[in-house]
């Protein structure tokens, strides 16, 4: 199992038919993609669907509306423009015009909002819509999404997986088959859910110069070792891969791309001290982050993929300071001062989480905390439960995805409700909501500059105790190129090109 992996999605058989009239399939082009996955596809419902790993197969048989490029910019694509209005409260979007769906049903302002409207009510890609008042036709090419509020990560979420738009008449089938308009057709007599899955090239897409391969096969490989032999062999051309395989890699002569995809900690719940008294004294959880040598976690957990920050703005994007990644570099002495200083220096007590996918890093957690005096009790549960039952700790071991916008991780890392993160606290510090307000009210070059700030205080405050920004990496065969995409744990069909 790749030791970066902490995003966990139910893995799903899904039975599968396609009964419509394919369109034309195209005859030449690169050859086939071949990918090696790590999870199955969790729905072929968009509005089901998981970002994490479901980009592939979802981004071969549907179209969305917009898609986010490797660089956080948006990118038309069934949406050919959109605008704001002053206020920001409402997007009019002009869409593409003469597209059908594999159906054979018109995609139109109609089918858009249908659409949208599905995917609001859907039990995951309605974060993106939690916003919206209304959807509207304009005309027959023209919608608009009314919002109650002004909303900022609104057209990022739908960039990165949340606007695949599906014939309007199989909205209520899609758990069944995929029923879109997008590049490829999922060939259902070579295809065996679960295992693997074959998708042919659709002659006449109205976007067939982004996706030049033939054809498409999709292999869901839970384990690496697995997935790293199945390239080995030939069977896959394109990986998700174990950074531990890199100098094997490199010997082969693969292409190795790689981009920070999570950050590696302690996510802490009860800044407030209404459960571990201690976590309320800042002091307390800067000493928690002094304690943790966040470069040798990543050496001897990570294999060195990644980077060493105690943010969780990604590296490289707007937001991120790197000026601050000194600010608790590694002090066990000074962890101890602080906690003294606090009125903890024989420690505290704290009861944590455990599941298998953390395990790697409870040695870390278990040897700090006993440096210090920390007596930690740990409740073991599964993986799924991890997720349902942490958020309920005061703190506990996370590996949380990042994201390629500023707004975005502002408010899935801080002030919106998550599964890590179900009661947002920073409203109980006055000075951290001042800044955080200023930030939601700005735009543009001073929005950036503003969140920024937010992050600053962050940092100082010890939101976290962040250890390191964690890599996702892919080889792939010479002839192609991979693009890595923050907060897509594998990157769209669009991302992957010959090279």
């Amino acid at each position: 199992m790749s030791k970066t992996i902490t995003t966990v999605a139910a893995i799903s058989a899904v039975a599968m038919a396609l009964t419509v009239s394919a369109p034309a399939l195209a005859q030449d082009g690169p050859g086939e993609l071949k990918i090696g996955n790590f999870l199955d596809v969790t729905s072929w419902d968009p509005a089901l669907a998981d970002i994490g790993f479901d980009g592939p197969y979802l981004s071969a048989v549907y179209d969305p509306l917009i898609a986010l490029e490797p660089d956080g910019s948006l990118t038309p694509v069934l949406a050919t423009s959109w605008e704001y209005s002053d206020d920001r409260t409402s997007i009019t979007m002009d869409l593409r015009q003469g597209v059908t769906f594999h159906d054979g049903a018109v995609f139109d302002a109609e089918a858009a909002v249908a659409n949208l409207e599905h995917l609001k009510a859907g039990a995951r890609s309605n974060e993106a819509y939690v916003n919206v008042w209304e959807f509207k036709v304009v005309d027959e090419d023209t919608i608009q999404i009314d919002l109650t509020q002004r909303d900022d990560t609104i057209l990022y979420l739908m960039g990165l997986g949340r606007s695949y738009m599906a014939s309007p008449d199989k909205l209520d089938t899609l758990t069944e088959a995929p029923a879109g308009s997008g590049p490829y057709l999922l060939d259902t007599d070579r295809s065996v859910p679960g295992s693997e899955y074959h998708f042919n090239k659709v002659a006449d897409h109205w976007d067939s110069e982004t996706y030049p391969f033939e054809d498409i096969a999709i292999y869901p490989i839970l384990d690496a070792t697995a997935r790293h032999n199945a390239m080995l062999s030939g069977q896959i051309n394109v990986n998700f891969a174990d950074a531990e395989n890199i100098p094997q890699a490199e010997q082969m002569g693969w292409n190795i791309s790689s981009r920070v995809s999570g950050w590696v900690g302690l996510q802490f719940v009860d800044h407030t001290g209404q459960f571990v008294e201690a976590l309320a004294d800042v002091r307390v959880r800067q000493a928690l982050n002094y304690a943790f040598n966040g470069g040798a976690i990543l050496n001897a957990i990570g294999a060195g993929a990644g980077v060493v920050t105690n943010q969780v703005f990604p590296v490289g994007t707007p937001g991120y300071d790197a000026s601050l990644n000194d600010m608790y570099a590694y002090n066990l002495d000074k962890a101890r001062e602080l906690l003294a200083e606090a009125g903890y220096a024989d420690g505290f007590a704290v009861t944590m989480p455990m599941s298998p996918i953390f395990a790697q890093w409870q040695p870390a957690v278990v040897q700090v905390f006993n440096e210090l005096g920390i007596e930690v009790t740990w409740d073991d549960m599964q993986m799924m439960d991890y997720q349902i039952n942490a958020p309920k700790y005061p703190l506990f071991i996370s590996f949380i995805a990042m994201d390629n916008d500023p707004a975005a991780t502002l408010a899935r890392q801080l002030t919106s409700e998550q599964w890590y993160n179900l009661n947002p606290e920073y409203g109980e510090f006055p000075e951290l909501a001042d800044l955080v307000a200023s930030a939601k009210e700005a735009t543009g070059e001073d929005q950036v500059a503003a969140i920024t700030e937010v992050n600053r205080q962050l940092t100082e405050m010890a939101w976290w105790s962040v250890w390191y920004q964690a890599e996702n990496t892919y080889f792939s065969t010479p002839e192609i190129e991979v693009q890595p995409v923050t907060g897509m744990m594998f990157p769209l069909l669009r991302h992957i090109q010959p090279k």
